[in-house]
Order: C-alpha cells, then sequence, then structure tokens
C-alpha cells in the first residue's frame, strides 16, 4: 500500500522538483521511502511512497525498473496471487515482492496482463523505449487513481492533494457544479468525477494510455458483463462454494511481512472475516473496534463477544464528541473535496487504533452490497410493485403527515420517474436531498442532470428490482463512498486496508447467486450468515442490524453545533452562492425542532461550504 505519481508532459510542463511536492503531500500513505524517476527527453515521470508490506527490503523499493531496463513502474496495491503468476509465466525473481512479478508480466503479455491480477492496484508504468504511459486500476476500484488532462499535459496520483501541488493543474482548476448537484444528492461524487472540472477519476475495471499526446481510455472489467445466463440455485452447492471462496479470499489477504488484524465491529461482515482469519491463523490474530458513548449506536459490546468467542487480541476505543471533533477539520483535508459519509470519523479513528499495534487491518466492506444487507433493497421491491407505484402521491402525502420516521420514509415515494429510482432510494434511505428538493435548494447555475448512469444494456439475464439495485451500489455507493472513505481513512494513519469480500472471483459468484439464497423469509445475507454460524453460534448475532455510525443528529446539536452556525450562516451561503439561504434557514428551524432526520442534509451542506469557503 502506497502513494503513487507522475506525469507525462509532452510541453515538458512538468519537472522533476515537481514529483517530490506530490509525494511530499501524500507521506502519510508511504513513510517508510520515496522515490523519483525522470525521462527527461520525453516529459514523463514516476514518483513513490512506499508502506512496506512486502520484501522489506530496499530492493523492493519504487519506482522499479524492469529485467531489461526498458520499463519502470510506480504500484499503490497489492497482488495476491503475485507467486502464481510469477510460476505460470516462468519469472525469475530478485525480490520477494509482487512488484517485480507484476513488471515483468506486463512485459510478457502486455496489457492483457491485468486480466491475471488478483487484487486491488493501481499501476503506472512508463516504456522507455516508445515513450508510451499505462495506468491501470483494478476491478472493483478498491485502490483510487485521480488524474489530469488538458493541452498534452497528463499527471496523475493517489489523492487530488498531490495533483493541486503543480502549479499547471492549480491555476486551471475549477468547480464542476455537476458535481455539487450530485454530491448534495448522494453524498459523495461518483466516477469519473471529482469536485474540480479538470480532475477525474479513472474509472474502476480500466486503464489509460497516452502516446504521441493522446489519452485513450479502455474498460476490461464490469460487473454488469460477468452476469450470466443461469444463476446458482443449489443452495448447498452456493454455501460450499460460497465458504471455499471466502477462505480463499482471506488467505489471500493474510499473505504479509507486517503485523495485520481486523476491523471487528460485531456485525455479520467484519465477524465473517475475523472468523476466517482465526481458524486459518496458528496464533490469536489482532481485532480491532470501536464504540461510541451512545447506546442506541454503541456496538462494541457485540464485537467484545465474538472476539471472546474466538479468542482474538482484541482492542476497542469508545468514541466521544470531542473525538469526534478533533477529526472534524481533518476530513476535508483528508478527502480533498466534499465528502459527506459521516462514518469516515470512526473509520479515521479505528484505523488510528489500528496502526498502533499492525501495518495491515482486514476489513468486511461489500458484504452488504453482495449479498443484500440494506433496506434499499426492500424499498427497490416495494416501488416495483405496479399498485404502490399507482398510490405513491397518497401514500407520500399520508406519511408526509405523521411522525419522523413516516416523514422520512415519504421522501421515497416523490420520485421524478423510474430512469433515477435507483440513485432516488439511495438518496433518501441515505437521508440527503431528493432531486424536487435541490431544485428548490439551488441556484440556476447548480442545477444540473445526476451524473449517474442508471441504464442497463445486453445483460445476460433480466435483473430483479432487488438485483438491480445491489448492482447499482456495487458500481456507485460501495465504489465511490465507502471504498474512497477506507482507502483515504486508513492511510491517513499509514495502515493499509484489504478488502476480503472484494475478491473479483468472489464478486462474480455473489452476481451469479440465486437472490432467494440472499433474503430468505425476510432474512438479508442469509447465506453469508450460514457460512457465519459455521464459526460463530448464531445466538451471537440474534439482534437487529445498526450499521456503523455515530450520533451525528445529536453532536450536530451539541458539540459539533458551531459547523452549522459558522458554514450555514446567511454570510456563509450568500459568499459561496450555491443555494438559497432561506431554503437553509427553513431546514434548519425543521432541524432544531425535533426533525433529526435531516442531519445528513444539514452535514452535507456543512462539508460543501466548509471547502468552498
Amino acid at each position: 500500500m502506497c502513494g503513487i505519481a507522475g506525469f507525462y508532459s509532452f510541453s515538458k510542463a512538468f519537472a522533476e522538483a515537481d514529483l517530490k511536492k506530490m509525494t511530499d503531500s501524500m507521506a502519510h500513505r508511504g513513510p517508510d521511502a520515496d522515490g523519483f524517476y525522470t525521462d527527461t527527453e520525453s516529459g514523463a515521470g514516476l514518483a513513490h511512497r512506499r508502506l512496506s508490506i512486502l520484501d522489506l527490503s530496499n530492493a523492493a523499493n519504487q519506482p522499479m525498473r524492469s529485467h531489461d531496463g526498458r520499463y519502470y513502474i510506480s504500484f499503490n496495491g497489492e497482488v495476491y496471487n503475485f507467486k502464481e503468476i510469477a510460476q505460470k509465466l516462468s519469472i525469475k525473481c530478485t525480490t520477494t515482492s509482487d512488484t517485480e512479478v507484476i513488471l515483468e508480466a506486463f512485459i510478457k503479455r502486455g496489457v492483457d496482463f491485468v486480466h491475471l491480477l488478483n487484487g486491488m492496484f493501481a499501476i503506472a508504468i512508463f516504456d522507455a523505449q516508445d515513450k508510451v504511459m499505462y495506468v491501470f486500476r483494478d476491478r472493483v476500484g478498491v485502490k483510487p487513481v485521480v488524474y489530469y488532462w488538458q493541452n498534452q499535459n497528463f499527471a496523475f496520483a493517489s489523492e487530488i492533494k498531490a495533483l493541486l501541488t503543480l502549479d499547471e493543474v492549480a491555476k486551471n482548476k475549477t468547480t464542476d457544479r455537476e458535481s455539487i448537484y450530485t454530491f448534495l444528492y448522494a453524498g459523495f461524487i461518483p466516477e469519473p468525477h471529482t469536485i474540480y472540472k479538470n480532475i477525474s477519476r479513472l474509472p474502476a475495471g480500466s486503464y489509460a494510455i497516452i502516446k504521441n499526446g493522446e489519452m485513450e481510455i479502455k474498460s476490461y472489467w464490469k460487473p454488469e458483463d460477468k452476469i450470466t445466463a443461469k444463476k446458482t440455485t443449489d443452495f448447498k452447492t452456493a454455501k460450499e462454494t460460497l465458504k471455499w471462496l471466502l477462505e480463499t479470499s482471506v488467505k489471500y489477504r493474510m499473505i504479509s511481512d507486517v503485523p495485520f488484524g481486523v476491523f471487528l465491529s460485531g456485525g455479520i461482515d467484519s465477524s465473517t472475516v475475523a472468523a476466517i482469519a482465526q481458524n486459518i491463523s496458528t496464533d490469536s490474530i489482532k481485532t480491532f473496534s470501536i464504540g461510541v458513548k451512545d447506546d442506541k449506536m454503541d456496538e462494541s459490546g457485540f464485537a467484545r463477544s465474538v472476539s471472546d468467542y474466538l479468542k482474538t487480541e482484541h482492542y476497542e476505543f469508545i468514541v466521544s464528541e470531542q473525538d469526534s471533533l478533533e477529526l472534524v477539520d481533518r476530513i476535508l483535508t483528508a478527502y480533498d473535496e466534499p465528502y459527506a459519509d459521516s462514518s469516515a470519523i470512526p473509520t479515521m479513528l479505528v484505523s488510528k487504533l489500528a496502526r498502533q499495534h499492525v501495518t495491515m487491518a482486514l476489513s468486511g466492506d461489500g458484504g452488504d452490497e453482495l449479498f443484500m444487507g440494506y433496506g434499499a433493497y426492500a424499498w427497490a421491491e416495494r416501488l416495483n410493485n405496479p399498485l404502490i407505484r399507482m398510490m405513491r402521491s397518497p401514500i407520500r402525502a399520508i406519511l408526509s403527515r405523521l411522525n419522523n420516521t413516516s416523514k422520512r420514509a415519504s421522501g421515497i415515494f416523490d420520485y421524478s420517474g423510474e430512469k433515477s429510482i435507483k440513485s432516488h432510494i439511495f438518496s433518501q434511505e441515505q437521508y440527503f436531498f431528493s432531486e424536487k428538493e435541490l431544485h428548490g435548494l439551488l441556484n440556476p447555475g447548480f442545477i444540473h442532470p445526476l451524473i449517474f448512469d442508471e441504464r442497463l444494456y445486453n445483460l445476460n439475464r433480466r435483473l430483479s428490482a432487488k438485483e438491480e439495485q445491489a448492482l447499482f451500489d456495487i458500481k456507485n455507493y460501495l465504489k465511490d463512498d465507502l471504498l474512497v472513505k477506507v482507502d483515504i481513512a486508513s492511510m491517513q494513519f499509514s495502515l493499509e486496508a484489504r478488502t476480503p469480500f472484494l475478491d473479483y472471483n468472489l464478486v462474480e459468484f455473489a452476481l451469479n447467486l440465486d437472490e432467494k439464497f440472499k433474503v430468505q423469509n425476510g432474512v438479508s445475507k442469509y447465506i453469508l450468515k450460514e457460512v457465519l454460524y459455521d464459526y460463530v453460534p448464531r445466538t451471537y448475532f440474534d439482534r437487529p442490524k445498526k450499521g456503523f455510525s455515530i450520533p451525528l443528529a445529536k453532536w450536530l446539536r451539541t458539540d459539533l453545533k458551531y459547523l452549522i452556525d459558522n458554514f450555514l450562516s446567511k454570510e456563509s451561503i450568500e459568499q459561496a452562492g450555491f443555494v438559497h439561504y432561506d431554503k437553509v434557514a427553513e431546514l434548519k428551524l425543521r432541524f432544531e425542532k425535533g426533525e433529526d432526520y435531516l442531519f445528513n442534509r444539514l452535514w452535507a451542506l456543512v462539508l460543501l461550504h466548509k471547502w468552498a469557503l
């Protein structure tokens, strides 16, 4: 796990000194070493900040040069099957790192080598002979790549802040107004957009080729392309396969030359990862959990119980308002753009805790999306009912007059059309602004079509409403919110986070699993739970799902109230020019009078204006 950066400027707009500025801004991603390569003839350069996980020797430092001297690589992430690739392609290695294998595999197979890789990765390779730059991103999008492309000047990095150290990028940066609309709707900005018009995200499952003053982006993997005509319909076979895939994935992700642990919330996903890791390990693994000083949201006791059963070496930290207060300013510094998922705060805190004991940790991200663990999937099924669709206006009117829970639910029935139904369900499940609200809230210059493209083409079989909603989450929420959250939060503290559920083999299996194995008789993640119960008794999980969150509504009325006072004041709103102050004032009043479910709308507005001001 590292930070990578580089450029290829056909007008020689960048210099070697720029590489140092870029990597210095991301020193947290790789405190163990840095390295640089430049080709002054072509105007290309690669840079690297290293967090040593495999082969701790200096021989594995980057940028690394190929055996034949023609190619250079800067790589972030881990490729877990590198030993098998080396054996398959008869690669003779001088190190024990995956970096060397990746580079030599590219030389032998060209861009098609990417299909051999099982892992999380952002890879930049420069061909010093033919003067071509290649940049690859892993299938699911675990590792980030942002880039700048303008006037034949290309630059890339693991984080936006690194690109902004370049004068060429900084002087040309402009706000992407379309992104603001979608951010307030979803709480994050989906690829390929960022908050800046001239900075983009390289799409997951794709690679870029830069040569002769041109850039081309090609896709090599999409989840919808992996949907098969037939589903796995035999439960016994499905469970055995899932268990094997999980065990294989966790075992791969335990490969490390440094101490590792597991993020353990006490929920199904993290408990599954911890249970399998402990079953594989000959020693007690380390587990880490965060609790909050709020009985309604604190799950640390459940994590402790699972840890006691598994006999892990457990560490926990109970979060207070003050702990969170100290991280609020760090959210924008870390994420470089508005990012409204408040679980970034406990994720940062658990990463900070884990880093005191380990250099790498496994997380449970992906389980909800792959095995239908969210309430959004039930809503998708309800709204697919023709009778409910026909009656949605009166249903909404009735719910809007009842208690807070009903008022919040009423928003789900108030959507503009079928084309955006999946993103609308997500938006309202997360308590953000609906499109109808945004048209009244935003100033005219910021009203744009949603960035999300929810259309599905040429699938090998027809999906149910729940399956479509889950696919939307895999392509958007998981990739552009949750994985961004974990990458940035963990790397703030120089901690590598690995995601066993997102092994591409497991993802492709889950996409083709019979829906009734995911939700059965009202039980979500049914088959995953049945696998978990082979390791931990089901009695440990007989409770409602809570999720990984903090009592943000409460805190916005207490220690974090200053954020609303400072950034949603009339002066701040008018200075930024994004929204109408009278609508914000109305929102604040409703929140103050007890409509707690509005907290995420206020939080998104706070972060947007904190970024702008």
